[in-house]
């Protein structure tokens, strides 16, 4: 038990918790959650790592600044359902932020604590009291705003357009989310595997989103069904765009279009969404290879590798053209594939894809690649070395090397400007388009990131709108 009267010093020589996890054996043969969240004496004995810093530099690392000296306290208190509620000030996702933010790159890599010892697992935490609160039903509604008479539209349900609805709701406007699937969540139901986030967990979310009176309309595509403009048509004053990078990216290399060769959007979501792990009671159709190939090195790709393993893959490769050490994706997802048996290739690209007569993959040829000079990420560009052509047989290879902006709404949206790589282009301190009463965030603005990001995209144009309804609710007055 921790005690809560150990002066700093004391503190400082706490271990890190770890999170007790699923053995890598044993959950490779199926799809439950790997990290089993943390008992009550590990998250309060963690909680008492924390030195309640004054200028507290983890705040200013979380994109929502959350105020994490403040629940954690309450952690330490053993007000759980009240730490819930503290960082539901500012993040309307614990739950899901607690399993899917790299805080590693964020609040904890500068915790004070970093510089000498290992931060505390603020994570950890954050998912710990986020499902103590669900798990004892104690979660409660806040206090509301009175109805401000305001309509705002949100397309995409996912973390960025949640965020917008949650913050927005609560200030007296009513809201109305657009998803085009049938189910809520968007990126976090049809991209994230069970293992990591389940979807039980996005579904709660959202329907606490429901019980604050935000409406969902599921199956409906914007931009196809109705237009922004036709949005403002219907009695709308104001329309947030988080439509994602749904559009998936490929190689151009020949034999791409052979059977056996998926985007990873296409993959994951016959899995995650369609429960296609789940056959037979989920009939969807999804080819399961004995030898799978990989493309890329970020989260997908890892989602993807380890998604074919637990759905019957032999080997399960990684196939990177740079080195371990730039891979994007996070240190604990990497780990965990490993500890599955992933095995990777790295420094390697494939060149064309080969089928058989009957049109299916059976192999790629590859050649091997050495870093050069850094490119525009910041990042060693890989070079090919000339003769160092391979042949690998595989028979289904999942292609994750990134995705482009959807990009249906501004194909359908007269005015709204967008980049070379299709992204809409948004005041960066308000999220505001080129259009007025148009706002955008998350996946659509910056291309593929995180979901930390995108909720962040997400509070600071629920800012900007309230800012831009009270203007308006002004000049009505006033006229």
């Amino acid at each position: 038990m921790a005690d809560q009267k150990l002066d700093k010093k004391d503190r400082m020589k706490i271990p890190r918790t770890s999170m007790p996890e699923q053995d890598p054996k044993e959950r490779i043969h199926n799809f439950s959650e790997v990290p089993r969240g943390l008992e009550i004496e590990m998250a309060v004995t963690e909680a008492s790592r924390c030195l309640s810093c004054a200028k507290a530099p983890c705040v200013s690392g979380c994109p929502v600044e959350v105020d994490i000296p403040g629940f954690i306290s309450l952690v330490v208190e053993r007000d759980f359902a009240g730490a819930a509620r503290k960082i539901k000030e500012t993040n309307s996702l614990p739950a899901i932020c607690g399993r899917v933010c790299p805080q590693e790159e964020q609040c904890e890599v500068v915790c004070i604590l970093a510089k000498k010892f290992k931060p505390v697992a603020i994570g950890y935490l954050e998912r710990f009291v986020a499902d103590f609160e669900r798990e004892n039903k104690l979660t409660q509604i806040p206090e509301m705003a009175p109805a401000s008479g305001f309509r705002v539209a949100v397309v995409g349900s996912g973390p960025a357009g949640l965020t917008v609805a949650g913050d927005l709701i609560k200030l007296g406007h009513k809201v109305t989310i657009f998803e085009a699937l049938h189910k809520t969540g968007g990126v976090l139901v049809y991209g994230i595997p069970e293992f990591r986030l389940p979807k039980k967990i996005v579904q709660a979310e959202c329907d606490y989103m429901a019980r604050l009176g935000v409406e969902f309309q599921p199956s409906t595509v914007i931009g196809k069904s109705d237009t922004i403009d036709e949005l403002f048509e219907m009695g709308y004053d104001a329309v947030f765009i988080g439509t994602g990078a749904g559009l998936p990216n490929f190689m151009g290399i020949p034999g791409e279009n052979l059977i056996g060769i998926y985007s990873s959007n296409e993959y994951l979501t016959r899995s995650n969404l369609m429960r296609a792990f789940d056959f037979p009671n989920y009939d969807t159709p999804i080819i399961v290879g004995k030898n799978v190939a990989v493309l890329g090195g970020g989260n997908t790709a890892m989602d993807s590798v380890r998604t074919s393993l637990r759905l019957g893959a032999e080997n399960a490769y990684i196939v990177y053209r740079r080195s371990e050490a730039e891979m994007p994706a996070r240190a604990e997802e990497i780990h965990h594939a490993q500890q599955e048996g992933v095995q990777f290739h790295m420094l390697t690209t494939p060149i064309r894809f080969i089928g058989d007569a009957e049109g299916k993959v059976i192999a790629m040829e590859c050649v091997k690649m050495q870093l050069g000079e850094p490119d525009d990420s910041g990042r060693r560009r890989p070079v090919v070395i000339e003769g160092s052509n391979f042949t690998m047989e595989v028979d289904l290879v999942v292609v994750a090397i990134g995705n482009s902006s959807n990009p249906l709404i501004p194909q359908t949206t007269p005015g709204l400007d967008i980049n070379r790589w299709g992204n809409i282009i948004v005041n960066a301190e308000t999220m505001q388009t080129s259009r007025e009463g148009v706002y955008a965030g998350g996946d659509i603005v910056t291309g593929g990131a995180t979901v930390i990001l995108a909720a962040g995209a997400g509070k600071k144009a629920a800012k900007a709108i309230h800012q831009y309804l009270l203007t308006k609710k002004d000049s009505l007055v006033k006229g």
